[in-house]
């Protein structure tokens, strides 16, 4: 694998190294869907395991509703990464919210997780730690355990839309699209998409299965800077490959 393709995931998010310890996506929402086909986890692991780089001063407070922290040890040391090693070292925060559930009528629930959230952030806030990154892993199960009251985890999603803004915090988050297949699409979608500054989207081949492909990924990264003083929408799309230890990027008809 030459050294473009395996950048080119990076490049379309913006996160090629400079040299400094500045977190490119502060104060920006990341939007990842993917369908049951096309599991978009990797995009996730790809971004936690970046925040997390000796390089960066990156702190992570992950959300889990689909997996248990044991899951996520196993797959970030494939990636040379050691999620317990960062909890002690106070640069992982991992809240298992695998078995919550959020009844009907009781927005109460998702209030709370966010005063958590919040907590966290403050916390890190006066131990002037500013590079925060929020995962949220994934928001079709948050919804599932709020019963399908899809606009109390808006309001949620909205509340923490706030950190970005206020405190330069990373939205990331993970949604399933195809659970909406065969149906209008629902509020909840349509804001999402308005709120994410880069929107990511996996999907198989339109061609079809291939062994040696297993999806295409594309990528609308809004008002990325263009090193010249302006912003620009920015749109790329390429194929990728999941391997035991990483994943493969390269450009579309680039094999056979």
């Amino acid at each position: 694998m030459n050294q473009r393709a395996s950048n080119l995931l990076d490049e379309a998010l913006g996160l090629v190294d400079d040299g400094s310890k500045a977190w490119p996506l502060s104060g920006r929402v990341v939007l990842v869907e993917d369908r049951v086909e096309t599991s978009a986890a990797f995009v996730l692991h790809h971004l936690v395991k970046r925040a997390l780089s000796p390089h960066s001063s990156n702190v992570v407070v992950f959300l889990a509703l689909s997996q248990p922290f044991s899951h996520y040890d196993r797959v970030f040391r494939k990636l040379g990464c050691n999620l317990g090693a960062q909890s002690e070292n106070n640069r992982f925060f991992f809240l298992d919210m695998l078995m919550s559930e959020f009844p009907d009528g009781d927005e109460g629930g998702l209030v709370a997780l966010y005063g958590k959230i919040e907590k966290v952030v403050s916390s890190l806030l006066q131990e002037n730690k500013k590079c925060i990154t929020i995962v949220v892993d994934d928001l079709s199960l948050m919804e599932a355990a709020a019963n399908g009251f899809s606009n109390y985890v808006l309001d949620f999603l909205h509340y923490c839309h706030t950190l970005t803004s206020a405190f330069g915090c990373t939205l990331v988050a993970l949604n399933h699209e195809d659970i909406y297949l065969g149906m209008e699409r629902p509020a909840l979608i349509l804001q999402l998409e308005y709120l994410a500054d880069i929107l990511m989207k996996a999907e198989p081949l339109a061609t079809g299965l291939a062994t040696d492909v297993h999806g295409q990924l594309t990528i609308l990264n809004r008002g990325m800077w263009d090193g010249q003083g302006s912003s620009r929408n920015r749109i790329c799309n390429f194929h990728f490959r999941v391997k035991e230890n990483g994943v493969e990027y390269f450009s579309p008809g680039s094999r056979a």
